[in-house]
């Protein structure tokens, strides 16, 4: 039987449930046999993360393809200006080549989110902001990338949402299965979404 749960991950965990190394992993926290991250975050990083045993839902989560939406709360430092927001809106220019372009708002006041056990490294003379950032690829480290290339390297990155899906009302190392509703509506966006390529297919014809 499909079964997709959303996790909250916690910093310092490895998206995966096995760690030669006696890290952190998924294991400590989810005991359910036979599902896997569709996705991934960095060991650093935390917030959402689905878990499915749903082979072709996996798939149209993770195939850069589908342009699948995913949200993001980002502590910065110093404050972004008009500028490097609008930089992020546009896409940059990375190592890897250029990024597509993302939603980028700078948050009035800091989201409420649980404390990191590993306390936030500031400088006393530096201000920090919070940036919501909707991205619709994946690449390695892209959040981090694109804030340190306009000038405010990401101090404190979190997950808030995939889609429609969210962790509201989960804590770090909470997990829950999806609801019905969450299940539909996410079925429902993903079936919206097209690839890129069909898109343009269909522009030109």
């Amino acid at each position: 039987m499909p079964r997709t749960i959303k996790l909250f991950k916690p910093f310092g965990a490895l998206c995966q449930f096995t760690d030669q190394e006696g890290r952190d992993t998924l294991a400590n926290y989810v005991s359910i046999p036979g599902v896997y991250a569709a996705g991934r975050l960095d060991r650093d990083s935390e917030g959402l993360l689905l878990l499915t045993n749903d082979g072709p839902l996996a798939h149209r989560l993770t195939d850069p393809k589908f342009g699948h939406p995913r949200t993001y709360l980002a502590q910065l430092e110093g404050v972004p200006d008009a500028e490097a927001l609008q930089a992020l809106r546009s896409g940059l220019t990375l190592a890897d080549g250029p990024t597509r372009p993302a939603q980028a708002e700078l948050l009035p006041e800091p989201p409420s989110l649980p404390e990191r056990p590993v306390p936030i490294r500031f400088r006393k003379n530096v201000p920090t902001s919070w940036l919501l950032l909707t991205l619709r690829e994946g690449r390695n480290r892209q959040v981090r990338r694109m804030t340190a290339a306009v000038g405010h390297p990401t101090l404190r990155l979190v997950r808030w949402a995939i889609g429609p899906i969210t962790i509201e009302g989960l804590d770090p190392g909470q997990w829950s299965d999806l609801s019905p509703e969450e299940n539909r509506i996410l079925r429902e966006s993903l079936a919206r979404g097209r690839s890129p390529k069909r898109r343009n297919r269909r522009r030109r014809s």
